[in-house]
């Protein structure tokens, strides 16, 4: 049997959920009303560090509506602590951090009190009756300062800010030579800091929970990314039975890695419910978000670089402080350690050494956001080659080619101890320069520059590759990661031949739905149309560790096609019991199974009503056509591309706008175009928001003055170019779909292609970096002061030509 039917692979379906999202038929948290529901409101710390000396919740107990109000004394013994599930070091210090504040407060924001009433309004006005006593202690804001001996301590009882110290050498691990050795011997060093800003992942849902703890389970409604780890860690903090509690993520509203967390408000309307034995929603408002949400990425970048002058890399240095804020959440201390695997980016170092060290600070804790660490890795080697081309005059993307890893070098083991099993860096390069005309640029650059204009043209490059896909277990389990990384999926054929698929990835705007349809589809030979897929309840799919770290295709989507093999198999099995033949001599295409060399053969759907009725089956046969899979792959999976960016700088304003952006990504086998496209577009917008707009700032008291969309700036449609996108394509070997994953690929590459372009613009005039994000004021204050610095120092010192230097 031949099938006619064109394959789901590959092919640009429109998304099945769109219809209903686009059509205000969803299921966001906040939409759920339940009889008799309360609504919470938390009331927050307008100071950054304070003990709290007295609470009065007298006026706020007697307003219209209120049915409770709660302090952090009226919880103490029922609200446990917020967790951390990954304790990077043995010695990592972690304060406990519980959701509502007794004694102290430690960020400006943090919950100290919560109000319960009929409406979410009454709750809200009666947040401005609690009288809270406040005694000012020392803020700790700045990275650098924090990490110092004689800084005060966030936590008293901790007597230092350094939670913990992790470090890579690849001397002591023997993936390479001593890096002190290659600095001493290089013939050119660069040394290099760069700073990683404070970002808040502004997603367009606010969070939201709502709990209803009247029937035999506490059931939660939560606007998160991770319905199945939520669910676990409200267990064990709170020691409630797992089995007395569920978890259904709903329509969620976008995450971008500031859903992936165990928030103090879930955690707080639980307890709240709980004890009134009432439904109880709480729905953040948008200054809420910005201000008590994890912030994402702020880090110090110390950076040396040792090569010949040929251009030949010969070892590499990076040392870290990062934030962590005032606690650690859920997977705070790990997320600058995932960047300590790509800093060699693609790149052929023999020697290399990493440390990091995390410190608290009087600031919103930190956690995951889009790409956590491997942005900033990225990001810090691309501005690295960058600053090696220019030292040695060599055009950078031909610096890039004498040090990446041949395409007929993979399997390749790295420096940092990964093996990429796949890619072709020279196809994805040569592309994106034939898209970009990267040579016609350059000429225009130059024309420019020799003409004295004063809006110069500026090429940044960005050649990069990430891990992703979350997992292995084992690899997780190595650096004391708290969970596995494998991924589960059922499949049942319904008697009528519908397929239903459970998954246990979590989508919040991913496109799931589609995608896991279009797999099965194939697999099974049945319509796209006729399979659904189920998603998001630990009651209907119990196992699963959700969507995160571009893991839901790569280790999620493999889960559905091996559980969906397994329905086939099964199937053969009966088929050829009900066509009295060997299984051997049964064959299966398009949705049928036939008899070799025969015309005989019956539809899966026919199987499976067999399977139901159970009338005629094969010994030892269960009746049902379903099966289950759990998929842990034994490695990650490495998408790469070339990023280039032309960008056109305003010399007298300081203006930068995005001329042209070329990608050409490498993601491996692709499911749906159309969504990989889609995550492309939302990657570059989250990446290029960093380098020109987004910063979150705290004036010297430690209050939050970006904290909302007024003065943090989210850009839009408007403020972005036009992408030009393509593809080249080699399978990934770690999985038997071949594929790569796309979710956060854009973000990482974007952001130091579109800083270096700034940074090329203006390197004639002395410029060698603009801090982040790169607005008009920063670009005309670095043109100021390199302008400043010609004119006073001496002829041979501090210019283009010197290879030691700090680039803040």
């Amino acid at each position: 049997m031949t099938s006619t039917a064109e394959p789901e692979l590959g092919r640009a379906r429109l998304r099945k959920e769109d219809a209903r999202l686009l059509t205000g038929r969803t299921r966001w948290t906040d939409n759920l009303v339940l009889p008799g529901m309360l609504h919470l409101a938390v009331l927050r710390s307008p100071v950054a560090h304070a003990r709290i000396t007295a609470v009065d919740t007298t006026e706020a107990r007697r307003m219209s509506g209120v049915r409770a109000v709660f302090t952090g004394r009226d919880l103490a013994d029922v609200q446990g602590s917020l967790p951390c599930a990954w304790p990077v070091t043995e010695d990592m210090l972690a304060p406990a951090a519980p959701p509502l504040a007794v004694d102290e407060v430690r960020f400006a924001g943090e919950a100290v009190a919560v109000v319960v009433a009929r409406s979410a309004a009454e709750a809200r006005d009666a947040l401005d009756a609690i009288d809270v006593d406040y005694a000012d202690l020392p803020v700790v804001l700045d990275l650098e300062s924090a990490a110092a001996p004689d800084s005060p301590p966030v936590h008293a009882d901790l007597g230092t800010n350094r939670s913990a110290t992790w470090t890579f050498d690849s001397a002591e691990a023997g993936t390479g030579g001593d890096v002190e050795r290659a600095l001493a011997e290089a013939e050119v060093r660069i040394d290099r800091t760069f700073r990683q800003q404070r970002l808040v992942p502004a997603f367009m849902e606010p969070r939201s929970v709502v709990v209803d703890p009247t029937g035999e389970q506490t059931t939660v409604w939560s606007a998160t990314q991770v319905p199945h780890i939520l669910r676990l860690m409200l267990a064990m903090s709170l020691g409630v039975p797992e089995t007395k509690i569920r978890v259904i993520a709903p329509d969620v509203g976008g995450g971008f890695g500031g859903k992936l967390q165990v928030t103090p408000e879930e955690v707080l309307t639980f307890v709240v419910a709980r004890e009134l034995g009432r439904p109880v929603k709480w729905t953040e408002t948008r200054s809420e978000s910005m201000v008590s949400a994890h912030h994402g990425r702020d880090q110090v970048q110390k950076l040396s670089l040792a090569a010949r002058r040929d251009g030949t890399v010969t070892g590499l240095k990076v040392e870290l402080l990062a934030d962590m804020g005032a606690y650690l959440r859920l997977v705070t201390p790990g997320v600058p350690i995932l960047g300590a695997f790509m800093f060699n980016g693609i790149y052929k170092f023999p020697a290399y050494h990493f440390s990091c060290t995390n410190v608290f600070t009087t600031k919103t804790p930190t956690d995951a956001y889009r790409g956590a660490g491997r942005p900033e890795a990225t990001f810090a080697i691309e501005r690295m080659m960058d600053e090696l081309a220019a030292e040695l005059g060599t055009d950078p993307l031909e610096l890039r080619r004498r040090n990446w890893i041949g395409h007929e070098e993979f399997p390749f083991d790295t420096v940092a101890g990964l093996t990429y099993d796949s890619g072709n860096y020279e196809a994805a390069t040569a592309r994106a320069e034939e898209l970009f005309g990267y040579q016609e640029l350059r000429a225009e650059q130059r024309r420019r520059r020799e003409g004295g204009d004063p809006v110069q043209l500026g090429i940044g490059v960005s050649t990069f590759t990430e891990m992703c896909g979350l997992a292995p277990s084992r690899v997780l389990g190595s650096l004391s990661y708290g969970a596995g990384g494998w991924e589960h999926a059922a499949i049942r054929v319904l008697p009528t031949g519908k397929v239903e698929v459970v998954t246990g990835t979590s989508p919040h705007g991913q496109g799931h739905v589609t995608a896991w349809s279009q797999l099965v589809a194939d697999r099974l030979g049945v319509p796209f149309e006729d399979v659904e897929v189920l998603h998001g309840d630990t009651q209907s799919s119990p196992r699963g560790l959700d969507t995160y770290g571009s893991r839901s295709l790569a280790v999620g989507g493999v889960a559905v096609v091996e559980a969906a093999d397994k329905v086939v198999a099964k199937a053969k099995r009966i088929a050829a019991h009900l066509l009295e033949c060997a299984e051997d001599d049964v064959e299966f295409d398009a949705g049928s199974f036939g008899v070799r060399g025969t015309g005989r053969g019956v539809a899966l759907g026919e199987v499976a009503l067999a399977a139901f009725a159970a009338h005629d089956l094969p010994d030892g046969v269960e009746p049902n056509l379903d099966a289950e899979a759990s998929y842990d792959p034994e490695n990650f999976s490495f998408p790469h591309g070339t990023h280039l960016c032309a960008v056109e700088v305003d010399t007298e304003t300081g203006r930068v706008g995005i001329r042209s952006y070329v990608c050409v990504d490498d993601i491996g086998t692709v499911v749906n175009p159309m969504i990989a496209e889609g995550q492309v577009h939302g990657g570059l917008a989250q990446g290029i928001a960093q380098a020109l707009y987004e910063e979150a700032v705290h004036d010297e008291e430690g209050t939050l003055t970006t904290g909302t969309l007024a003065e943090y700036l989210v850009p839009s449609a408007v403020d972005l170019p036009d992408f030009v996108t393509d593809r080249t394509e080699t399978r990934a070997t770690s999985n038997p779909l071949g594929v790569k994953g796309v979710g956060e690929a854009g973000t990482i590459a974007s952001t130091p292609a579109v800083v270096g372009a700034v940074v090329d613009a203006l390197r004639h005039l002395g410029v060698r970096d603009v801090p982040m994000p790169c607005s008009p004021q920063r670009v005309w204050r670095a043109i100021s002061g390199a302008r400043e610095s010609a004119a006073t120092a001496p002829e041979a010192g501090g210019g283009l030509g010197s290879t030691r230097g700090d680039a803040r």
